[in-house]
């Protein structure tokens, strides 16, 4: 397992692999690495002949009153957690790599950052498709393996490839969960034992809103409402709770086919967000995603 740590050590590694007719796959991570990072890369160990895992806590998707200094980093057991499985190269590239002295270019979408999460975060998406692009230029993944906890950012990711006719594949994997069902992050080492406790309910109202849809209910913002007084109840401060279009990430009014139910809350001193997709008629287990 190769640890590359400039963008010529990985552009000329990705190029000698390509030239003798190999594949990549990309797992772009911020590293703090846990189980679900862990399944996405074993994920792209089934789609391509390389694996390359990048760790790069990035700036640019950071505001400066959030958490980019006390970010959970662990190299050392980023590194060993990587070492059981099929990894070829793990890219950690410094911020003054990265973006070098005078660096001045950014990449903005015009609609699917002004919604969710792009609401009170002005400037993350616009960093997170900067870094992936970036990353896509120098390591020239075939394919790049992202999890659907970050709906959003999938999403964004997917519109930019579209746009830019970025010549890689996106692979959605479904959200890893603990047996209580709070979705894996990085960020739930920040919970107190008792917010800790608390918080599977965010994905149990989820759940509750998926069978009021596959029950027959329509009103998607009294649905959103009461979702957002249960997890009140229960202690969050809900920053959204919306039902969208799984495409535009449009808030819905009245259901009439799948909709995305997504949340982000914050617990404690922890923001939380998590999502699935709701589908009329269907069965709410059918219509999580797997763990």
């Amino acid at each position: 397992m190769n640890v590359v740590g400039t963008l010529p050590q990985m552009r000329d590694l990705s190029r000698r692999w390509h030239l003798a007719g190999e594949t990549i796959a990309l797992v772009p991570t911020m590293g703090a690495l846990h189980a679900g990072h862990l399944a996405l890369v074993a994920a792209a160990s089934r789609e391509c002949t390389r694996v390359v895992v990048s760790i790069f806590v990035n700036p640019t998707q950071f505001g400066p009153t959030e958490d980019f200094s006390r970010y959970p980093r662990d190299l050392d057991g980023d590194l060993r957690a990587l070492s059981g499985l099929k990894v070829d190269a793990v890219f950690v590239p410094s911020a003054e790599g990265m973006y070098g002295p005078g660096f001045q270019t950014s990449v903005e979408l015009a609609h699917l950052p002004r919604h969710l999460c792009g609401l009170t975060r002005t400037n993350h998406f616009g960093g997170v498709a900067l870094v992936v692009a970036k990353l896509f230029n120098v390591v020239r993944p075939d394919v790049a393996v992202f999890g659907l906890k970050d709906y959003q950012q999938v999403r964004v990711i997917e519109q930019m490839v579209a746009d830019l006719d970025q010549d890689v594949r996106i692979l959605r994997h479904p959200t890893l969960r603990e047996p209580d069902g709070l979705a894996m992050s990085s960020r739930n080492r920040y919970l107190s034992p008792a917010d800790r406790a608390t918080a599977p309910t965010l994905y149990a109202t989820l759940q509750a809103i998926a069978g009021a849809v596959a029950g027959g209910a329509t009103d998607a913002i009294r649905l959103a409402a009461d979702g957002r007084a249960r997890l009140e109840a229960a202690g969050f401060v809900p920053e959204y709770l919306a039902l969208c279009s799984p495409e535009t990430l449009d808030e819905v009014v009245t259901i009439e086919g799948p909709v995305l139910v997504a949340v982000a809350a914050r617990l404690g001193a922890t923001r939380l967000i998590d999502n699935l997709v709701a589908v009329p008629g269907g069965s709410p287990a059918a219509v999580s995603p797997a763990s």
